[in-house]
């Protein structure tokens, strides 16, 4: 089921369809008079008695053909509050058969800025759905025609279709199966968001080779299929000004190579390449809306597979930055993607910031479950500029410490450092502490551990389940609010 929105300038006219109207939350309808007739205001009157108004949204049946909705408005509402009411007014919709509606605006008192966009920014993310796969797919439409004046410009409604297409971007590149989206026809795909704007650049395995990133190249070595890094550049200012940068992990499929994972719950693994989606719908993101800054996006591309040539336990590696790393658990691999995505990102670039994305731990969901994605930073400003983002958007994001203290625990006796704490506990951040050392210029960092956040079995207030695109408006938000 797919929503269709249409703006238009012509007032509602009685009866003409389905029809959505907005309502104080007493469901106090005198206000409403002007769009009823007065035997559907009589049998509103009558039959919201016997109603349960501690819900948000009433439906009300006037005769076959046509069906009215009240959506109830507490004062002082966020913008995300607006949104999960959309994603409930979509959940409605399951249960109907009318497919036609119209959402008459001048209902409307609530003076929230955008408040039509939030409501139906909210009922298009839960709207998605992922059936790419499906022989029988639900083909049917909701369309919902806007009516009245309190409606959004031009500029705001394509600044809401971007993040919306840059997040069903990043849900239908987690929800791939690793047979299809893997390393080779990742990086194919990425080639063609060039035609929104984007500066692409594909590094294959003889230039990362060139490179000396063999931290990278590592992880990808008992694969069939190629290793890549991408960069997706977006110029949205005409100065030379330093880009904001975003870096993320992509590990197409994970089988933990040599260190074997457990079989059960292994299919999960194709979602480990959802920091590197984040990135690549955050790109899209900014190309459609034209946003106005710089930015830049780094992924790495690799499959982690046992084959013959595959990374041994025990291994030792020279990173991009010159430093090096024993390998004492091939399962431990997104850090080692990331180390020289980081350090090249630095170097190349030169930005503001940095923030990277990627399901790195398991402990991280172990610590905050799938409520907050762990922040690591180097940098206090950016670690509230992130923090104040995820509050406005319900993306929310909790600090965890760093400290030089944990370093000890990822000191190798054989090489510069090894990858993994073998000592146990601290698992998130002595894998955070890690990627610190790639940071090699003290630019402004933050590491988002998002591995309870990419996916969810069960659906959350603005997903019905699977890929959840958590991330593109987070970073949107970090970015409108902060460096536009």
């Amino acid at each position: 089921m797919s929503v269709i929105i249409n703006y238009k300038t012509s007032s509602v006219k009685k009866k003409l369809s389905n029809l959505i109207l907005f309502i104080d939350e007493k469901f106090n309808i005198s206000s409403l008079k002007e769009y009823l007739s007065n035997s559907e205001y009589s049998f509103i009157s009558d039959l919201i008695k016997t109603k349960d108004l501690k819900k948000k949204i009433l439906s009300f049946d006037i005769n076959s053909k046509r069906k009215i909705i009240l959506v109830s408005i507490k004062k002082n509402n966020k913008s995300s509050d607006i949104e999960n009411l959309g994603a409930k007014f979509f959940d409605l919709f399951k249960d109907l058969k009318q497919n036609e509606y119209n959402l008459n605006s001048d209902s409307l008192s609530n003076n929230l800025r955008n408040f039509i966009g939030y409501f139906l920014h909210g009922l298009k993310l839960k709207s998605y759905k992922f059936e790419k796969y499906k022989t029988k797919k639900n083909k049917s439409n909701i369309i919902i025609v806007v009516t009245g004046k309190n409606k959004l410009t031009s500029q705001e409604q394509i600044k809401f279709k971007a993040i919306e297409e840059g997040t069903f971007y990043t849900r239908d590149l987690v929800s791939e199966p690793g047979n299809v989206l893997h390393p080779d026809e990742y990086a194919k795909r990425l080639n063609l968001l060039k035609k929104y704007g984007l500066k692409i650049k594909v590094y294959d395995e003889k230039k990362l080779k060139k490179l000396g990133m063999n931290t990278l190249l590592g992880v990808g070595q008992g694969s069939i299929r190629g290793s890549y890094l991408v960069t997706m550049e977006w110029n949205g200012l005409k100065d030379k000004s330093k880009p904001l940068a975003f870096v993320g992990k992509g590990v197409c499929f994970d089988t933990g190579g040599i260190s074997l994972k457990p079989a059960k719950f292994m299919e999960d693994m194709t979602y480990d390449m959802a920091g590197s989606a984040v990135v690549v719908g955050l790109m899209k993101s900014l190309a459609l809306r034209k946003a106005k800054i710089n930015a830049v996006g780094v992924v790495g591309l690799v499959e982690n597979m046992p084959g013959g040539n595959a990374q041994r336990p025990g291994d030792i590696v020279k990173s991009y930055s010159g430093k090096t790393v024993e390998i004492l658990n091939t399962d431990a691999e997104g850090r080692l993607v990331l180390a020289d995505a980081l350090t090249y990102t630095e170097e190349k670039f030169k930005p503001k910031f940095i923030v990277d994305l990627a399901t790195l731990t398991g402990a991280i969901i172990v610590s905050l479950g799938s409520e907050y994605a762990g922040l690591f930073s180097n940098d206090d400003k950016l670690s509230k500029q992130l923090i104040n983002a995820g509050e406005e958007v319900e993306e929310k994001v909790w600090r965890m410490p760093l400290n030089k203290n944990f370093d000890k625990l990822i000191d190798s006796k054989n090489a510069d450092m090894q990858n993994i704490n073998y000592v146990g506990g601290a698992g998130s951040t002595t894998a955070a502490q890690f990627l610190q050392r790639f940071i090699l210029n003290k630019t402004p960092w933050a590491h988002l551990d998002i591995a309870g956040m990419a996916f969810s079995k069960y659906g959350g207030a603005l997903n019905s389940g699977g890929a959840t695109g958590y991330g593109v408006r987070l970073l949107n938000k970090l970015i409108e609010d902060n460096y536009e």
